[in-house]
């Protein structure tokens, strides 16, 4: 199969931007009218349906794997390694695991009928919102495209999906293959940027899944009061590590280093800043130094493992943002091919750009404190963030940072890695966003757990009906 775009060489980065897919505006509101049209003719209801559209979805990616592959390498120089385990496989490990749960996610659950309401049953019964609209952002992107479409395909739901204008080889040949291989009816795809977002958020659907900043988190939010649309929105913010002097200090810089220059630090649970005690700082840096060498050698600029920036605006705005403190690793950049090395910074300004915006790249500010309520105070001052990581070896310190903190997830001793497991559901808290999905919680985000109550009719009490004398409301009193 050829490639999306003329092979390029892996360090000079001639990645195309210069692609600019979108959909014509004038066609939108007929796009989500034909999937309202879907659903309401009933295609999405049956099992039969969705079960086909997810293995539909896995073929696509495991048939046009190289495709793909291309595409994120020339959208962000992901090496094929994190391209394949954090965008591919990760979409059919998550549809997999809906595949073998259909039924049981769909079925009705019972629950409890209180004496009031006997003689009946009681039960939840899983019916679709309707036509979902997912919004995908571009750092992860088909990922964050596919995994939520998938969960509102699982319930049920017509869907149209918008990746991101700014992975434009991504969206092509997600625009392609869509076509191709998903029921184009009740499944449909719209590309572009500003003028066709702001067109299809003008439509009516009956959920909108935004994954993004929260700037346009809140015009997204907006957009949907008009139509008392209900939104989950997958947000970001500065997720903090904290060090404690306890912790196994090379373990815990080798997994910081992992989480944080990951896609070139372009993860919405990132790592953003670290707050070490003072008393490791200076061994917590000599083992990050370490690991990036270990990583991706002397010259991460030559690492076949090492990612780009996504575009000169982002490239632009991170060496910024490098204005916030000091480099003590890294510091190197290259327009030319948008790299910024891993790059660690000290004496770091707290008032700056640096410690008061998301960073979104590969700029890790240490910041040294004195104790873990150091460190909590100066979390908890501060918006709720996406993620939070701590490393101690001692119990008490673990339990003080969780029961004093609140983030949308967390891992401890770890990063990102909280995010993986399908029994947790990932989403944010307050400014970093709101509602969850993965496994089972990415079906029901996507549904209506319709509450019914069915009674029978062979006994029917006439102690409920008036009239109401003092001998019913005697019983009552001892039966409600």
């Amino acid at each position: 199969m050829e490639p999306l775009v003329a092979p390029c060489n892996r360090h000079t980065r001639d990645m195309t931007m210069n692609l600019d897919p979108h959909t014509d505006i004038s066609t939108i509101a007929g796009t989500v009218a034909r999937t309202r049209e879907a659903y309401n003719a009933g295609t999405t209801r049956p099992l039969s349906w969705r079960r086909t559209q997810l293995q539909r979805i896995i073929d696509m990616l495991e048939e046009n794997e190289s495709e793909f592959i291309d595409a994120l390498k020339a959208d962000l120089g992901k090496p094929m390694v994190e391209g394949f385990i954090t965008d591919l496989a990760f979409v059919t490990s998550e549809i997999k695991l809906m595949l073998k749960n259909l039924t049981k996610w769909n079925s009705t659950e019972r629950v409890p009928t209180p004496l009031v309401a006997m003689p009946a049953k009681s039960f939840l019964m899983p019916e679709p919102l309707g036509v979902v609209c997912v919004i995908a952002p571009w750092n992860y992107p088909v990922q964050l495209l596919l995994v939520p479409a998938a969960g509102a395909i699982a319930a049920g739901n017509a869907v149209v999906l918008k990746p991101s204008e700014v992975s434009p080889n991504v969206s092509a040949v997600l625009a392609r293959l869509v076509d191709k291989y998903l029921d184009n009816n009740a499944i449909a795809l719209i590309e572009g940027g500003v003028a066709e977002t702001t067109e299809l958020l003008a439509q009516k659907f009956d959920h909108i899944f935004y994954t993004g900043n929260g700037k346009i988190g809140r015009v997204v939010m907006a957009a949907a009061a008009v139509n008392l649309t209900p939104v989950t929105l997958e947000l970001g913010g500065k997720s903090p590590v904290f060090i404690d002097e306890s912790a196994k200090i090379s373990v815990a810089a080798r997994r910081v280093a992992w989480g944080k220059w990951l896609n070139a630090g372009q993860t919405c649970v990132a790592p953003d800043y670290v707050l070490v005690h003072e008393k490791v700082e200076e061994k917590f840096v000599d083992e990050l130094r370490k690991s990036l060498n270990d990583f991706y050698g002397s010259n991460p600029h030559t690492s076949d493992s090492y990612g780009r920036i996504v575009s000169p605006r982002h490239f632009d705005r991170l060496l910024s943002l490098m204005n916030g403190g000091t480099p003590i690793i890294g510091g190197e950049s290259s327009r030319e091919d948008r790299y910024i090395a891993p790059t660690v910074l000290g004496n770091v300004n707290l008032d700056s750009a640096l410690m008061q915006e998301e960073i979104f790249g590969p700029l890790l500010p240490i910041i040294t404190v004195k104790s873990s309520k150091e460190a909590i105070d100066f979390i908890t001052a501060r918006d709720h963030p996406l993620a939070l990581y701590v490393f101690a070896e001692k119990s008490s310190v673990i339990d003080d940072v969780l029961a004093h903190t609140t983030a949308g997830g967390v891992t401890v001793n770890g990063t990102l890695l909280h995010l993986t497991s399908p029994h947790l559901p990932f989403g944010g808290v307050g400014e970093s966003g709101m509602g969850a999905y993965h496994g089972k919680a990415g079906v029901r985000i996507f549904q209506h757990m319709k509450p019914v109550l069915k009674r029978g009719t062979a006994i029917d009490p006439k102690m409920a009906y008036p009239p109401y004398t003092p001998r019913k409301l005697k019983i009552f009193r001892k039966v409600l």
